[in-house]
């Protein structure tokens, strides 16, 4: 193996690195967004359902930036 294809395979793998790094992101925004739901439903829970629909918007926009994440990684190997 010379020193250009041992290159391809470091650069692949730092790629998925790169991406589990990045997963740390959407793993801690989606437990803010839920220890604020739980928060806010402990202190006043008649406003617990339009906490929780706004909670759902907020989880699919982090979670999409996770899959941007991995098509990105994927896509630049």
């Amino acid at each position: 193996m010379n020193a250009l294809e041992l290159m391809g395979t470091l650069n692949g793998s730092l790629n998925m690195i790169g991406y589990g790094l990045a997963t740390l992101g959407p793993g801690i925004g989606v437990g803010l967004i839920f220890a604020a739901v739980i928060q806010g439903t402990a202190r006043q829970p008649e406003a617990r359902g339009s906490m929780l629909s706004t909670a759902w918007i907020g989880f699919a926009v982090v979670e999409a930036l996770a899959i941007i994440g991995i098509a990105l990684a994927f896509a630049l190997s």
